[in-house]
């Protein structure tokens, strides 16, 4: 008895100490493996400006994850001008610090295709970002303008409410833009199920405030029963509110547009009734977007111009009802964050 009653205690004490002993892991391969395929890798940003909110936006956000993983973020500034973006990209490309990836917004459908391909050929990694073009990029990343225009078409419709003259305005960018393009699509899908709406103006700003208004104002002289007018973005469509304002129709007319979701921009124009609704990027999401798509490439081991992925942004109408403290992302936060670093 008394050898049962120690054997029983010795198997108890070896099941504690079975149970209490610690477990050495093999090291993790992931962190090393990650360095090695990140650092110093080189990204440039060639948006079609950079004096404008999405990218500042996007700018700040891919700066502070690349230089967290220890590579080189830069951007070049084209100023709105097409040959100088070409200009930017073809001597990126040449140089003996060519990037790793190129993240480009292009301006039209075609202009950059040859240098896209030529930087692929050079093993760059070629991002497009918020506007879609006519060449096999790495990734795309933005939005389903086709949808986004679905979405303005059905906020205009219910904006104008039931008892309105079912008359709507357009003011499109342009006929090169792929965003005009697919948005006025988009409208045009919806548009067709509500065959008592139509559209009795549709004329391009350029992206231009000024014109926004001139052809506005045309537009309200012309239909000044118009129940509401979708202008293409929200840099022009601050001249298509000023032109509201000025034929005194303001509540008369319902304004949507789209744009980056920046607060000045979007959500403060919403809130003061300037905007009725504004389908909004969620940008923040969008670059964690960009950010996630980099580190896989750069991980891939696959040749740049094979692989080919689309992330669309989700997006919906929000009007002053809407609205949140997180509606909107900050600019000038931003520029103070980046500022005190």
């Amino acid at each position: 008895m008394k050898l049962i009653r120690t054997l029983m205690a010795a198997a108890t004490a070896l099941a504690v100490t079975a149970f209490v002993a610690p477990t050495f892991a093999a090291d993790d391969p992931g962190p090393a493996a990650y360095a090695q395929a990140l650092k110093g890798k080189r990204v440039m940003l060639v948006p079609l400006a950079m004096g404008f909110d999405l990218a500042q936006g996007w700018s700040h956000y891919l700066k502070t994850e690349v230089e967290a993983w220890g590579g080189v973020f830069e951007t070049r500034d084209p100023n709105w001008v097409v040959d100088a973006g070409a200009q930017a990209i073809t001597d990126a490309i040449s140089s003996d610090t060519r990037p790793d990836v190129l993240i480009i917004h292009a301006p039209d459908l075609n202009s950059y295709s040859k240098l896209m391909k030529k930087a692929q050929a050079a093993g760059t990694y070629v991002i497009l970002v918020d506007n879609p073009a006519n060449f096999p990029a790495d990734a795309f990343v933005g939005s389903d303008w086709d949808r986004l225009g679905q979405l303005e078409a059905e906020a205009a419709i219910k904006g104008c409410g039931e008892n309105s003259s079912k008359k709507i305005g357009l003011v499109q960018g342009d006929q090169a833009n792929s965003s005009s393009l697919y948005q006025y699509a988009g409208i045009l899908k919806v548009l067709d199920k509500h065959p008592d709406f139509k559209v009795v103006a549709k004329p391009d700003s350029n992206w231009d405030a000024t014109t926004s208004r001139n052809v506005t104002t045309t537009m309200l002289q012309q239909n000044p029963d118009i129940c509401s007018i979708i202008d293409f973005w929200d840099g022009d469509a601050t001249g298509a509110s000023a032109a509201i304002r000025d034929a005194k129709l303001d509540g008369k007319v319902f304004l949507v547009t789209t744009g980056g979701g920046e607060k000045a921009a979007d959500c403060d124009k919403l809130a003061d009734g300037t905007y009725g609704a504004v389908v909004m990027t969620d940008l923040a999401r969008q670059s964690g977007d960009m950010n996630a798509i980099i580190k896989f490439l750069l991980q891939s081991g696959q040749p740049a111009g094979t692989s080919h992925t689309y992330i669309y942004t989700l997006e919906k109408a929000t009007t002053k009802a809407d609205l949140k403290p997180d509606s909107c992302w900050d600019l000038k936060a931003l520029q103070a964050e980046a500022a005190a670093k």
